[in-house]
């Protein structure tokens, strides 16, 4: 059974010039104790799906239409007191820069503890075990002592753990976790990582992990979901996603990835640029930048179909016609 189960979900920005449409027609689900990662260029709609599953759309930005549903339950046409209820209890968050998560003016305890409070039937003296125990589990040496200090006390790493002790704080069944890694050394980034796996494997916990690092999502994920334009052009398991692309800006997403074992002096890239929300061409939004593109391709938008282990929004496998070699393509840097 899905924990998170996300239906032709369409995301819009009504404005003088008229409405755009941010997300267009996205599916996916999420089991307990499943990373699903998010991957694709800036633009791609990766952070607004995350937004509009906590709830976190920046106005005039809303759900058009479509259904989010958790354990059964639909939460996008929940008010905003109702989310805030959701918010922190069943779904926890963790952005890319942990000091825009932490209050600069409270310490860490006082922080962890009003959380844990707001959502959990605890007294103040266990919400204080509670918070200490977080910290430990998150890998902060000298939880008790740590508890006293401020965000400013703590190096980018720590108050990265900070953060994700407080997404964990009210034990909720899906993590959305937002650039996790970015900002973070190679060393540190490892560390998080194998902290996240262990939430899931530990608390059955579901995580949907957005970012642009196919490194991360070779390394962290069960499962991967590509974006381009606002849409989801391939999903599947991520061995597969990531050792046999099944639609060709997948494949150009792979071709970019260092490989320290073969001698080139130059990335692949695809040609072009991810088109503005005012400027998705027909058919397929990918065709301008496809070199496998043919006239179907301009004419008609793919749905995702089935395409060996994975599924792909690609008219080459409804075709019966493989993709091309991809020697050629990469993607500008991401």
């Amino acid at each position: 059974m899905s924990l998170l189960k996300v239906q032709n979900l369409v995301v819009e920005f009504p404005g003088r010039k008229g409405t755009l449409r941010a997300l267009d027609d996205i599916s996916f689900d999420i089991a307990p104790g499943e990373i699903l990662g998010v991957v694709g260029e800036s633009g791609a709609g990766k952070s607004l799906t995350g937004a509009a599953i906590i709830g976190l759309l920046e106005p005039p930005g809303h759900v058009a239409s479509g259904q989010i549903l958790l354990e059964g339950q639909r939460i996008d046409q929940l008010s905003h007191d109702q989310m805030r209820h959701i918010r922190g209890r069943k779904i926890g968050a963790i952005f890319q820069d942990p000091l825009t998560s932490l209050n600069p003016l409270y310490s860490i305890g006082r922080q962890l503890t009003e959380t844990i409070l707001a959502h959990l039937p605890v007294s103040d003296g266990e919400a204080r075990q509670r918070a200490i125990s977080l910290l430990r589990d998150t890998g902060i040496a000298g939880a008790e002592q740590r508890l006293n200090h401020y965000p400013h006390q703590f190096s980018g790493g720590m108050r990265q753990r900070v953060v994700i002790a407080l997404a964990l704080a009210a034990e909720p069944k899906l993590i959305v976790a937002d650039e996790p890694t970015t900002a973070l050394d190679v060393s540190i980034q490892a560390q998080i990582i194998t902290l996240l796996k262990t939430i899931c494997k530990d608390r059955g916990a579901a995580v949907m992990l957005i970012t642009h690092d196919m490194g991360v999502i070779a390394e962290t994920c069960d499962r991967v979901a590509v974006m381009y334009a606002g849409r989801i052009v391939e999903i599947g398991p991520v061995h597969a996603v990531i050792n046999r692309p099944a639609h060709p800006y997948s494949a150009g997403l792979m071709a970019a990835i260092p490989d320290i074992t073969q001698d080139r002096e130059n990335l692949h890239q695809i040609d072009g640029a991810m088109p503005r929300l005012n400027a998705i061409p027909g058919g397929c939004a990918f065709n301008p930048r496809c070199v496998s593109a043919f006239d179907r391709c301009r004419a008609e938008r793919p749905e995702l179909i089935p395409a060996g282990a994975t599924r792909a929004a690609c008219w080459l496998h409804a075709a019966r016609v493989l993709p091309e070699p991809v020697e050629g393509l990469a993607v500008h840097a991401i």
